[in-house]
């Protein structure tokens, strides 16, 4: 099958650039490894595992990926619609810190640069704030006081129609979502899938208007190699992931590829591509700069059931401890207690004494506690998981190693900026939770038993950079030294954000896709080589969204 352009993978970066290569008259196919999911397809609970987890050479093919990796447990999204099927909603822009990080900052004014491609983003994605505070939001006003920083706390910006809830608050909603949507009722559900259509995943705005302008979605379909074409442009080999027999094994040509696998999933099969020859002389910088968000996962959970904490949506408000750290509350729904197995009692890092001594001293020390954090019975209503980011400058480099059952990603810590496996004021608002909450604080068993640290937010590994010395992608996001290769998705990210990184990496696919020339038309980037200066933005003739509408294109 021939396509102008293959885009492989269809979260945030591949749906974006699904839609806006579409409007600019290319053919574009996207290549999806996960099912395609409607609202009646999710589970209840995560009990579900075959719903929920994503194995599938266990037959399991849900919406959550698990990565271990050496120094970081990464949650990321499967399906069409990607990260968007499991996230939380949020869409909050980057701290300052980010701009300014020196992977990028002496190539433009990032900031300003972006700006009207955050604009663009917002409409698309319908971010409102949430409308009322939920009892989760209670317990981390508490912990804002105890920081004394009361200021910052604010309703989180979410992707949620609200609808017969009685809220004021826009339709994000561009088409796909069915006849009974009846808007959010608050059950907390919106990372086990959203089964009230509720929720604006990508497959309701961005991918489903590309589907419209005649892009072509191929579920069930991951990408196993690229190779050039001596004619040019590109040869994409697919098979059914985890397939056993039946791989059904397929081939795409192309004149463009574009790689928005997620952060692990594009690094990885450039990793492989390099090492493999099929694509040979890609940077060195190719694994380094791989960022966690700086991120800890913990939490506090009650003793009684007297307060449901799984009440909203998954996120509802946040605050700043202090200027570089985010704090937000998270949930899940009642039933949904399968997360509650990572969960156990809150251990500090740091110092002499290993860990793993100072946990077994905790749990001998405090049998009752330890005891209880066995059990997660109603667990998702008696938690509050702490998910707390920071926008400092530190980085992880992960490469392929092979084992008996194939080649994996693993990682290693940056010498001179390694990735905090402890974060001291982390632990201490987990602390003023579980006071809060008449409850105990409790902490990731991998953080606690390996010293490593959750998260949901793993970005980098072939980031934007001045020259092949410094990144794997130019600032148009191609691939230097393959004319034709690109990248949209959170890899090509240059440093930690220090919030949720979904609307600034549609952000960034949007100022990348804004540049791209019409089909047929001459392109006004500079060359893939040259120094990087501004080119003009190009409109679409035909735009899928039309003028005075939400999301309407304007930059």
């Amino acid at each position: 099958m021939h396509y102008d352009v293959v885009i492989i993978g269809s979260g945030f970066g591949g749906s974006v650039t699904a839609l806006r290569l579409s409007e600019k008259g290319y053919r574009v196919a996207v290549l999806e490894a996960g099912r395609r999911f409607d609202a009646t397809d999710f589970p209840k609970t995560n009990w579900n595992l075959r719903k929920f987890l994503w194995l599938p050479r266990l037959g399991l093919r849900g919406i959550q990926r698990l990565t271990l990796l050496k120094d970081v447990l990464v949650l990321s999204g499967s399906g069409v619609g990607g990260g968007s099927l499991v996230y939380a909603n949020t869409l909050y822009e980057p701290h300052d810190a980010f701009y300014t990080d020196s992977q990028w900052s002496g190539i433009a004014e990032w900031k300003s640069e972006l700006r009207p491609f955050f604009d663009q983003a917002k409409r698309m994605l319908g971010a409102t704030p949430h409308p009322a505070p939920t009892p989760a939001d209670e317990v981390i006003k508490d912990i804002a006081v105890h920081f004394g920083v009361e200021d910052t706390y604010q309703p989180t910006p979410v992707g949620v129609y609200y609808g017969e809830a009685g809220i004021e608050a826009p339709d994000p909603f561009f088409g796909g979502a069915g006849p009974d949507r009846t808007g959010c009722v608050n059950c907390g559900g919106c990372m086990v899938g959203c089964r009230f259509n509720a929720k604006n995943t990508l497959d309701r705005n961005y991918l489903y208007l590309a589907e419209q302008a005649g892009a072509t979605v191929h579920a069930d379909t991951e990408a196993t190699d690229i190779k050039a074409r001596p004619e040019g442009g590109y040869i994409v080999a697919t098979e059914r992931p985890g397939a056993w027999a039946r791989k059904r094994a397929r081939q795409f040509t192309t004149a463009h590829v574009i790689l928005s696998a997620g952060a692990l999933g594009t690094t990885k099969l450039l990793l492989k591509l390099r090492d493999s020859g099929s694509l040979p002389n890609l940077s060195n910088q190719l694994g380094s700069t791989v960022r966690t968000n700086s991120e800890a996962i913990l939490g506090a959970t009650a003793r009684s059931l007297d307060v449901d904490y799984s009440e909203g949506v998954a996120i509802t408000s946040s605050i700043h401890p202090e200027p570089h750290t985010h704090i937000e509350p998270v949930r899940y729904p009642r039933g949904s207690n399968v997360m509650g197995l990572l969960a156990t009692i809150l251990v500090d890092g740091g110092g002499k004494l290993p860990r793993q001594l100072r946990f077994l001293g905790q749990a001998v020390r405090h049998p009752i506690a330890f005891a209880r954090s066995l059990s997660v019975r109603r667990w998702a209503e008696r938690s509050v998981i702490l998910l707390v980011m920071q926008s400092l400058d530190n980085n992880i480099k992960v490469t392929l190693r092979k084992g008996l059952f194939g080649t994996r990603l693993t990682s290693t810590q940056d010498t001179d900026t390694p990735n905090p496996s402890y974060i001291p004021i982390a632990n201490e608002a987990a602390r003023v939770a579980a006071t809060s909450m008449d409850g105990f604080p409790g902490s990731s068993i991998n953080e606690v038993l390996l010293d490593v640290p959750t998260t949901a937010h793993i970005i980098g590994g072939a980031c934007i950079g001045a020259d092949p010395a410094s990144g794997v992608i130019d600032p148009y996001h191609r691939v230097f030294g393959h004319p034709g290769l690109h990248v949209a998705d959170g890899s090509a990210m240059p440093g930690n954000l220090g919030v949720n990184p979904s609307l600034t990496i549609t952000a960034m696919t949007e100022r990348a896709m804004a540049y791209w020339p019409e089909k047929g038309k001459d392109d006004q980037r500079p060359g893939l080589n040259d120094p990087y200066r501004p080119a003009p933005r190009i409109l679409p003739t035909t735009p899928a969204v039309p003028p005075g509408a939400p999301g309407e294109l304007r930059f």
